[in-house]
């Protein structure tokens, strides 16, 4: 039996349906699964209209019609008026549909009736405004919905993965939160996940906090009083972690080939990294949860939906990390 991944559409009015139905139309090694979106089959019917791809959907009503569905089964888990939709726009009824399609799959995962969740991109605005408050994104729903207490945010492109210390914090926020006790843990988890999809144990650099590693101190005691100490720590429980190293050459000294994943300190010191190196390439993944999860690393792009100009590179790519991670052969 091949695997299920359960591709979920995001935000009906951003471009998750466009780069759908551009990804199942093109080519990929899609073989190696059984494919189900998760979303609004009129909704892929325009973007079909729109992009001039093909793609057999069959809306299904649950998981019995997906063994026996004679094109990519569609199951739309969210009552959506689409009629309604305005292309673009941030709304209240395409946050509902976006959380909505996105916990349905959860539970399916949960339930081992998928064996990974692939997703489109979904609007934190529009989430907010549907009414989940604490809901940032993706993450946040997935801590909620599987009781993890640990998760974490690996990014990945060719030639650099970048797990990350913290992502939905402020600034001021995410200085505070570099303290040994949170390393330890987040870098505990990055190896075990490193290891446990790539079939090998992962060297792992830390990135520094302040500018030049803090110059002894004298730009910052970060480096001294909490990263320094957790490395040391995390060497000794047998992990090949070393650091910290100042971030303005860490990323260059990983694509080189010196470390397997870079340990960013919080979101745009990984994030800006790994856009710059290979934007189009990169993808997300999810530490620390009980199924394997992946997503583009785009937005929404609201100023370009239902325009035929997404690139769905990243969606491909997804899918095919999706499936690397569950056979224990990530690169």
């Amino acid at each position: 039996m091949k695997p299920v991944l359960a591709v979920t559409m995001g935000d009906p009015a951003g471009v998750g349906a466009e780069i759908i139905v551009k990804t199942l139309a093109g080519t990929g090694s899609f073989d190696r699964a059984q494919l189900l979106v998760i979303g609004s089959r009129q909704c892929l019917e325009a973007a079909m209209q729109q992009t001039g791809c093909c793609v057999e959907f069959e809306s299904i009503d649950d998981m019995a019609g997906v063994e026996h569905s004679a094109g990519v089964p569609v199951l739309e888990a969210a009552a959506f008026d689409f009629d309604a939709l305005r292309m673009g726009r941030v709304s209240a009824a395409s946050g509902k549909a976006a959380v909505e399609y996105f916990e349905a799959a959860v539970n399916m995962a949960l339930a081992g009736q998928i064996q990974g969740i692939v997703t489109c991109p979904i609007n934190k605005e529009a989430v907010q405004a549907a009414g989940y408050h604490s809901d940032i994104g993706h993450q946040e729903i997935l801590a909620r919905m599987t009781g993890s207490e640990l998760t974490a945010t690996l990014l990945i492109t060719t030639g650099l993965k970048v797990a990350h210390l913290s992502t939905h914090k402020s600034l001021a926020e995410a200085v505070r939160y570099v303290r040994k006790p949170m390393l330890l843990e987040k870098l505990e988890l990055t190896s075990r996940c490193l290891a446990d999809w790539s079939g090998r144990r992962p060297r792992i650099a830390v990135a520094a906090l302040n500018p030049h590693g803090g110059e002894g101190g004298m730009l910052g005691r970060e480096e001294i009083d909490e990263i320094a100490p957790a490395v040391r720590e995390a060497a000794s429980r047998g992990m090949d972690v070393s650091g910290p190293y100042p971030a303005d050459s860490v990323f260059y000294r990983a694509i080189a080939g010196e470390f397997d994943v870079v340990f960013a300190l919080y979101h745009d010191q990984g994030h800006i990294a790994i856009k710059v190196h290979n934007f189009e390439d990169s993808i997300t993944a999810t530490m620390g949860i009980p199924f394997v999860r992946t997503s583009v690393d785009h937005g929404t792009a609201f100023d370009i939906a239902g325009r035929n100009k997404a690139n769905a590179n990243g969606l491909a790519k997804a899918l095919d990390a999706a499936m690397e991670m569950l056979n224990g052969t990530l690169e």
